[in-house]
């Protein structure tokens, strides 16, 4: 279930809450327990996996969730499929851990691991959300955000799209707030 961690140092774990604080920049997070991971836990505990694999984890996904790709508006959706020995990760991490924003909706229901995402607020304080297992977040299009694995360095998610050219960063240069470094 989702965190979230505020300027002030407060850490919210209430969903409902938590659904409040992004409220007022268009983020979206649900969390859907439909129990379909334990059709496929070895998949989900393996680093690589091959395209049969990641086909077939996304499908049995969308067999429970089409519902998600007509509320979001996809057109199709794959497996993000993030650890220690992905090609490039460093360059991937550092891709995305910058504030940016994207011309599309970036949609994410979260298979396995964690990822933080950290957002710029109306009145320009910043958040940290922990997304884990289940949690499904909608970032609106031009929403300012950033994205980071956690330690594990590892992160399983069905991404929906509705262009491809809709998840390229844009840059903001907006720099994240001293109380929400990692020490």
């Amino acid at each position: 279930m989702a965190i979230l961690l505020l300027e002030d140092g407060s850490v919210e774990s209430d969903l409902s809450e938590i659904v409040s604080e992004l409220a007022p920049i268009g983020v979206h997070l649900k969390h859907y327990d439909p129990g379909t991971s334990l059709l496929f836990p070895s998949l989900l505990e393996q680093d690589v996996l091959n395209n049969s694999e990641k086909h077939y984890i996304v499908d049995l996904h969308n067999s429970v969730f089409e519902f998600l790709r007509h509320e979001n508006g996809s057109l199709w959706c794959d497996l993000l499929n993030v650890h220690p020995g992905v090609p490039n990760l460093q360059m991937l991490l550092n891709a995305y851990s910058h504030y940016h924003t994207h011309t599309s909706a970036e949609p994410l229901y979260v298979l396995a691991g964690e990822m933080i995402f950290g957002f710029v607020r109306p009145d320009g304080s910043q958040i940290q959300l922990l997304v884990q297992p289940q949690d499904y977040i909608y970032i609106p299009a031009e929403v300012e955000h950033w994205s980071s694995l956690t330690a594990s360095l590892s992160f399983k998610a069905v991404r929906y799209f509705t262009s491809a050219e809709g998840w390229v960063p844009n840059y903001t240069g907006t720099q994240l707030n001293d109380a929400l470094k990692p020490q």
